[in-house]
């Protein structure tokens, strides 16, 4: 899955395809280096950001969804708000990531309406409150069971399990050792019946690994390897070419076992992106 901000303040890419003609050029520079999902943003989430308007946000993805439509690849919008998703399907997206967890409560009924698949990810707020943290037993077990709440709030509003993919929300409301923890562990998550994300791209979680002037990628590609090897179905990241490469060289690596350890478990979904 390729990040494609159109916004001026995300912590990484803030500013550069905020046009449509930027943001075509990006998303066919990302197709090219093997993305095989487009999430479009238009309200950044880092911490301290200021929120964004309905009307402004909308405003903001519309023209670069529809301009996406007519490319191979499906396209995802990344919003917390129903309203925005409501606007963005309309246009041609065909996934929501919600990142806040339904914080709106009318999210899963037009995900439903649409009959359109949702990345349903862990959160405590968005944007990210780097005061808010929750304490955990039990890293993974409590966001699995804090997942498995929401998915039967889409279920009740009529989103098949067969549409999800869940997101432990690397960042989120979780310190750098708890965003890692889950990485590892990412592959427990299979049991919530879902394809699994990680989305950890160029994070603050990442700040320990980081070498000199680095920004963060080498460590991204890193963590992208380590999640591909632990079993995600998804890797939700800025720099599309190096971090497919390691995906790929991830997979040639387990290639040999899958034959016996269908290991991810999601082959039998109708997710063609998979």
């Amino acid at each position: 899955m390729g990040i494609l901000n159109i916004t001026p303040d995300s912590f990484h890419d803030g500013g550069e395809y905020n046009t449509v003609d930027a943001a075509m050029s990006q998303a066919t520079a990302m197709i090219d280096a093997g993305v095989d999902i487009l999430d479009v943003g238009g309200e950044s989430t880092r911490p301290g950001a200021e929120p964004v308007s309905i009307a402004e946000e909308i405003d903001r993805v519309v023209p670069v969804i529809e301009a996406l439509s007519d490319l191979e690849p499906p396209v995802s919008i990344d919003t917390r708000k129903a309203a925005v998703a409501d606007a963005a399907l309309s246009a041609g997206a065909d996934i929501v990531n919600d990142v806040s967890g339904f914080e709106d409560p009318q999210m899963p009924f037009v995900v439903a309406e649409h009959d359109a698949e949702l990345v349903l990810m862990h959160s405590l707020s968005a944007p990210v409150d780097p005061d808010r943290r929750a304490t955990y037993d039990d890293v993974v077990a409590d966001v699995m069971n804090e997942l498995t709440e929401q998915l039967i709030r889409a279920e009740r509003a009529g989103i098949q399990r067969d549409q999800i993919i869940v997101d432990p929300g690397c960042g989120f409301g979780k310190s750098p050792a708890e965003s890692f923890e889950l990485v590892d562990r990412i592959g427990e998550f299979e049991a919530l019946g879902c394809p699994v994300l990680v989305g950890h791209s160029r994070k603050s979680m990442l700040t320990t690994m980081d070498q000199p002037n680095d920004e963060r990628l080498s460590a991204t590609i890193a963590v992208t390897t380590l999640a591909a090897d632990r079993g995600a179905d998804v890797v939700r990241v800025h720099d599309a070419g190096e971090n497919a490469a390691a995906v790929r060289a991830a997979a040639a690596a387990r290639q040999p076992h899958r034959a016996e350890d269908n290991s991810t478990g999601t082959d039998d979904r109708e997710w063609p992106w998979l």
